[in-house]
């Protein structure tokens, strides 16, 4: 599953989009400093935003809270679930990260890169508990599919405020997207070196 994903806003994305709506940005812990980062992992501190009142904060949060077990819970599965309940959050990516076995010849895993086809950034959908944030999860899409049998719930750009809100029905939102949506790159070992399958 999703345990690694990249952030690299550019110019403002993908928060433009909510300002565009008119719907004000909130910084309650103060404006963070949101670096370019291609390697977001567990535990780490991340931007995420979440519904207020009159607006939209963004929150500098931890990914991951611990289960009764003591081991992080980074990924929470959406399926039969609804969340009109939780504490809803969207989570800003322009990257995502997947693992699939060794290539012949290499110890470590095979790493590959999705991002979504003509959108510079989007969103991933989540849930905070004990004031950390998990991604949601769905049934793999075709883009995934040969990849994992899981995926991240993911948001298309214009689209979070309905998951905030829940303007649309939770179906809706949280399922893969359809074929050709996402791209993905080899990224470990680099695609020049050694064989796909």
């Amino acid at each position: 599953m999703c345990n690694t994903y990249r952030f690299r806003p550019l110019t403002g994305q993908p928060f433009e989009e909510i300002r565009q709506t008119g719907i004000s940005l909130e910084f309650p812990q103060g404006r963070p400093n949101i670096e370019p980062r291609d390697d977001i992992r567990i535990g780490d501190s991340a931007p995420v935003v979440t519904r207020t009142k009159d607006g939209v904060a963004v929150r500098m949060t931890t990914w991951a809270w611990k289960s009764p077990q003591g081991r992080p819970v980074f990924n929470f599965r959406s399926d039969e679930r609804s969340f009109a309940n939780s504490l809803r959050c969207a989570i800003p990516a322009d990257g995502f990260y997947e693992f699939t076995d060794a290539l012949a010849g290499q110890k470590r895993k095979t790493r590959w890169l999705f991002t979504m086809v003509e959108a510079p950034a989007f969103w991933i959908a989540g849930v905070i508990r004990d004031g950390a944030f998990s991604m949601l999860t769905t049934t793999p899409g075709p883009d995934v599919a040969p990849y994992h049998d899981r995926q991240i719930v993911l948001l298309e750009p214009g689209r979070a405020m309905e998951w905030l809100d829940l303007t649309t029905p939770e179906a809706e939102l949280l399922r893969p997207l359809p074929a050709s949506r996402l791209a993905v790159e080899r990224v470990f070992p680099p695609a020049e070196t050694g064989r796909l399958f």
